[in-house]
């Protein structure tokens, strides 16, 4: 089996692949990284967002070995190391952006990719940024709200629901 290299979360990574394993595997069942979540197997939910190279990917849809060399960024990775969290996911706490947890690493990738391209984007610009990522649990509207208050917002106006 052909071994990939890159470096996950700041750090070198490597493992034995099959040609076939997704990122998503490599991620979760050899680096144990298990906060990338597999939702739906068909790259709709957006639970297994990470970054690769700066740009947010579903991992289900990339093998292992394509992200040879690359520099992969996961929810794990986005804590400071002694555990103060990125201030989109203190957003997603102080909020209430999330409920049962499954979507939140993605939401979480998604979200610093979106205020990466566009630090201050609109209620509608967050709204379309997400599309590709479902939750059944809160409805969006406190997601969009935590995204809002991460870009240093005022949300103070936005009803609670």
């Amino acid at each position: 089996m052909p071994e990939v290299k890159m470096t996950v979360n700041g750090k070198p990574a490597s493992g034995q692949i099959e040609g076939r394993t997704l990122l998503v595997e490599f991620l979760r069942e050899t680096l144990g990284l298990t906060g990338t979540h597999v939702g739906c197997d068909t790259s709709q939910c957006g639970a297994c967002v990470v970054h690769v190279d700066g740009k947010a990917v579903k991992s289900c849809t990339m093998f292992a070995a394509e992200a040879e060399g690359a520099e992969i960024k996961t929810i794990e990775g986005m804590a400071e190391p002694d555990g103060t969290l990125h201030p989109i996911q203190q957003a997603f706490q102080d909020h209430h952006g999330l409920q049962c947890g499954f979507c939140t690493p993605g939401m979480v990738m998604s979200a610093a990719a979106l205020l990466a391209e566009n630090p201050t984007p609109s209620e509608s610009e967050v709204r379309d940024y997400l599309e590709g990522n479902l939750c059944r649990c809160t409805g969006y509207h406190n997601i969009v709200k935590a995204i809002l208050a991460a870009s240093g917002q005022d949300v103070s106006r936005i009803a609670a629901e």
